[in-house]
């Protein structure tokens, strides 16, 4: 088995545009608009560039929009050691720092700008690569770009909407025009890419069933969160040319289901990595599935995943960018459980990391008292009274430790074939022969999954169909369509997977699913207490902020008054001082 990752030279991107010096004279030593992109290799490996700022992202995984997402939402809290008042403070809906989450914001707008040179220079290859390849890189790019554009959109709201290379100091833009444009790129991308089955695509690489199924998302969100019918279209340069109707997406997210090759896995577990054969041989939840040769699904062979974010056991502290640490999934080292010394011995698979992200007991309690039989609560969930009777609380001074971990993305432990216990499983399946507990992390980061697709369609479709064929992989009975009926499924199927915080503020209930955190059992530095609101508590936050969160004052600053902060982010009330 190998792990591929999508790479580009970290020059690539950075071209210089100044004019050429008077004797006009072609420069052989540095790349620039006038002799990049011209080849055939030049393209592919700028389409790559754009690709490459996911791994950057990851490398700064704490401000990133995943991350911020999960430690919001009402289902998990901040967590991490009593110094880690970035993970608390976003658990309160509160800001840490001036600049908490510039790496973000500049890795997001460096995602964009490279997408926006390509875009507009790819052409300058059109005689060396066939139509077909020309227009299948043009989808990707307008993908990218439209992903990127999405990611701050959730994040933030309102930004400087940049659709060129040339250095503007430019407002907000309205929502209005940033959905706009991320709805002309998907369609975009959706128009060029072609209809191929995913399983004839390179894991990684953006299919048109990435884009049907994106545009569902971001129609979704757009349409709830600000209550329209219709999401708007823009025509590529910031302007709004139509609109996107429900019944387009209804369409697209169709397609997806009937024609892409993607499918459901037979077994829930094999979704997540404790499942893989060096883990699961010592893991007896999974015991069954090792016994029967049924293993986790690895990237790039999972039928379910339509798209990830590629990684490798290819990190390591040197390198480009501050190291190529963007390599591992960053996000499993944060989720993971602090557990100094050999601690981690009394939680395996659970492997040891920062502390971020405890569970809280509501989604267990909630769990249990509606599905009791559904089994996508343990293989979503550990109880750790029930499974790890050893484990120590507060190791490590965690805070707003739950009793409960999730499962799905987190840091997981595994034996070789020598019986010895390793930090991370990819030391054993792909050979990192250091073991590193902090770059270890291989499994990729899936974005889009066929369950929620599925959802989506039974959303927008108003029936019960995709919903209970997700409900029938893990045996449980078939239920009418509702409203209340997805907003459990969602929940349930997709914990932990980035999607609950846009979810619970598109149905417009975010203000009480955050509220009833309060007074939920937690452990500070392992001193059993409650959950306490800071603050103007949960619940006014929501209200002052809209879910949105501080723009980066640094950015603020250096637009001399152009660029205006965001609702909510002004007064004393948005600062986390800690417990």
């Amino acid at each position: 088995m190998k792990k591929y990752l999508l790479m580009a030279a970290a020059g690539l991107m950075t071209l210089t545009t100044g004019c050429e010096n008077f004797l006009d004279t072609e420069s052989y030593t540095k790349k620039n608009t006038g002799n990049f992109p011209s080849t055939a290799t030049d393209a592919e490996n700028m389409v790559t560039g754009v690709y490459s700022v996911l791994n950057i992202v990851t490398t700064d995984y704490n401000s990133s929009n995943f991350f911020v997402s999960e430690l919001a939402s009402d289902d998990r809290f901040g967590g991490g050691g009593s110094n880690d008042k970035h993970f608390t403070g976003l658990g309160h809906l509160l800001n840490y720092g001036t600049d908490a989450l510039k790496p973000a914001w500049t890795d997001y707008y460096k995602g964009v700008y490279r997408a926006n040179m390509a875009l507009e220079t790819i052409d300058q290859c059109a005689s060396e690569i066939s139509e077909d390849q020309m227009n299948n890189y043009k989808g990707q790019l307008h993908f990218l770009r439209a992903y990127y554009f999405n990611e701050m959109a959730e994040l933030w709201g309102t930004f400087p909407l940049t659709l060129k290379t040339e250095s503007e100091n430019l407002p907000k833009a309205e929502p209005a025009a940033i959905y706009g444009q991320i709805g002309y790129d998907l369609k975009k991308a959706i128009e060029l890419l072609p209809s191929t089955n995913y399983a004839q695509t390179t894991s990684g690489r953006v299919t048109k069933w990435a884009a049907e199924a994106m545009m569902a998302r971001v129609f979704l969100f757009y349409t709830g969160f600000y209550q329209t019918a219709d999401m708007p279209l823009g025509d590529g340069t910031g302007t709004n040319a139509g609109t996107v109707t429900k019944n387009e997406v209804i369409n697209w997210i169709d397609d997806c289901v009937n024609n892409s090759g993607h499918s459901l896995v037979d077994d829930f577990r094999r979704l997540w990595p404790y499942s893989n054969q060096y883990t699961a041989s010592h893991y007896d939840y999974v015991k069954d599935l090792y016994d029967a040769g049924k293993y986790w699904y690895a990237d790039g062979e999972n039928p379910e995943q339509i798209w990830n974010i590629k990684m490798s056991s290819m990190a390591t502290w040197d390198g480009f960018p501050n190291g190529a640490v963007g390599y591992s999934n960053q996000w499993a080292l944060a989720f993971g459980v602090r557990a100094p010394g050999n601690g981690e011995a009394t939680t395996y698979p659970l492997g040891k990391g920062w502390g971020a992200g405890p569970v809280s007991s509501n989604l267990w309690n909630d769990w249990k008292e509606a599905e009791p039989n559904d089994p996508r609560r343990e293989a979503s969930i550990a109880d750790i009274a029930t499974e790890y009777p050893e484990y120590a609380q507060g190791a490590d001074r965690q805070v707003e430790d739950s009793n409960f971990w999730q499962k799905k993305v987190v840091a997981t432990q595994a034996y070789d074939e020598q019986g010895n216990r390793k930090n991370v499983f990819g030391s054993v399946m792909f050979g990192r022969t250091d073991d590193d507990m902090a770059l270890g992390h291989v499994q990729d980061l899936c974005v889009i999954r066929f369950a929620d697709v599925l959802l989506m369609q039974s959303e927008l479709k108003q029936n019960a169909d995709g919903m209970n064929k997700v409900r029938a992989r893990v045996g449980l009975t078939p239920v009418s369509y509702s409203l209340e009926a997805l907003q459990q499924e969602r929940r349930f199927e997709l914990a932990f997977e980035g999607r609950r915080w846009a979810d619970i503020r598109r149905w417009h209930i975010a203000e009480q699913c955050l509220e009833r955190s309060v007074g939920a059992p937690i452990y500070n530095q392992g001193i059993l207490t409650e959950m306490k609101e800071f603050g103007s508590g949960y619940a006014n936050r929501y209200k002052e902020t809209k879910g949105f969160f501080k723009i980066p004052e640094s950015e603020i600053d250096l637009s001399n008054g152009v660029l205006v902060q965001n609702e909510g982010w002004t007064g004393t009330n948005s600062n986390f001082t800690g417990w």
